[in-house]
């Protein structure tokens, strides 16, 4: 229930560990005058990671067309095999997990009508103690980590750690502190919400002796991961990903690069606030689907999940519009490192980027830079410029 490879990796912690947030310069309120230049932007990302990094893969598209791509490096080191970086190719995407939980969640509440506000301590095992304040959590403070939980740098969310850091309870709720187990949480509320695991359910096994711990932490995983492939996966035309590391995905390393690569393996116990390995194309098509299709929810409510803040790291504006991002990172003892980071662009655009090392040697900070990218390459439109 919690594997030794889980203990002691470093994990994202949202705009806590970032040294200097995402400056967004301009409002939008005259979007319609400003641009993407699209090649401006990928020379400028290049520039930032090329010779920076084991390897990088990047996807803009617009609508459901990829208006820019590139791959730069090993996906895996000629010394693990040789492969090169391709939209095809999987990654554990560390924190950005959150955001295929987070639409998930939001999914089942919106068709069982529960509210967002509804505190989730019904919907938890009812054999668990509940300490102080439990009652109060509801599932709006989970998905945008205002919980109360606090659990001192620690990047658990198993099924054991959860279990008893509900029963310690929460001093205050309300303010923002990022915990991978908001996620592992929702992970067993979509279980009971679907009543795929009542939460009064006490498992006897007569044959073969297991804790209730143990089948409670195995059907939630079932549940969850059987949710996700089928109303968020499939609707978007999405299979194969994988919360285990199969042979071909890509593996970590460090930077420079030195030795072989560093396989993260199976993190089926820390589902859903992390785990899933994706494809940059994968993460593309779950994010036009969610965001347009109207298969997993209605556009309206889609962006209704975005502006509640609800599985992303934040929101800001650009002379284009609003930005809403998510990122992800993981790391071991070794400083080997898989980084993600996806955006909802304005225009109906979605970036995503996937970077298998820190970023220099000083690990640089990853969102940074590519903001940096972007917000240099927005600007006025060029009819504009000719104008008398």
């Amino acid at each position: 229930m919690r594997p030794e490879h889980t203990m002691g990796v470093i994990s994202d912690k949202g705009f806590v560990d970032v040294r200097q947030h995402p400056k967004y310069e301009f409002t939008f309120t005259f979007g319609s005058l400003y641009h993407l230049d699209v090649d401006g932007f990928g020379k400028s990302l290049h520039q930032e990671l090329e010779d920076k990094v084991a390897g990088y893969s990047v996807r803009l598209q617009q609508r459901n067309s990829v208006i820019y791509a590139r791959d730069s490096n090993w996906a895996k080191a000629p010394s693990d095999g040789s492969e090169t970086w391709n939209g095809d190719v999987r990654m554990h995407v560390a924190s950005c997990s959150k955001l295929i939980t987070a639409i998930a969640m939001t999914r089942i509440l919106n068709e069982k009508q529960i509210s967002y506000d509804t505190p989730i301590i019904g919907f938890l095992p009812t054999y668990w103690a509940k300490g102080p304040n439990i009652d109060r959590i509801t599932f709006r403070h989970l998905m945008t980590h205002t919980s109360g939980f606090n659990n001192g740098g620690s990047s658990a969310s198993d099924f054991e750690f959860m279990k008893d850091r509900v029963a310690h309870g929460v001093m205050a709720i309300g303010g923002f502190n990022y915990e991978n187990m908001n996620f592992g949480l929702c992970r067993i509320l979509i279980a009971t919400i679907l009543e795929d695991v009542a939460p009064g359910a006490i498992f006897a096994f007569p044959v073969i002796p297991i804790s209730n711990d143990v089948a409670w932490d195995y059907l939630t995983i079932r549940s969850y991961t059987q949710y996700v492939e089928n109303y968020v996966f499939a609707p978007a035309g999405v299979s194969g990903p994988t919360l285990d590391h199969p042979a071909a995905d890509a593996l970590a390393y460090n930077f420079p690069v030195s030795g072989n690569g560093w396989n993260s393996s199976d993190l089926t116990s820390m589902s859903g606030g992390a785990g899933w390995h994706m494809s940059p194309d994968d993460l593309l098509r779950i994010m036009r689907t969610f965001r347009r299709k109207g298969v997993i929810m209605s556009a309206a409510r889609a962006q209704a999940m975005l502006d509640n803040g609800f599985g992303i790291d934040g929101a800001g504006s650009t002379p284009l519009g609003p930005v809403y991002s998510k990122k992800g990172f993981w790391q071991d003892s070794g400083k080997h490192v898989e980084q993600s980071l996806v955006y909802f662009l304005p225009r109906n655009m979605e970036l995503v980027v996937l970077v298998n090392s820190p970023i220099g040697s000083a690990g640089e900070v990853f969102e940074l830079l590519v903001n940096k990218a972007l917000m240099s390459n927005i600007s006025l439109s060029p009819f504009l410029l000719r104008l008398p």
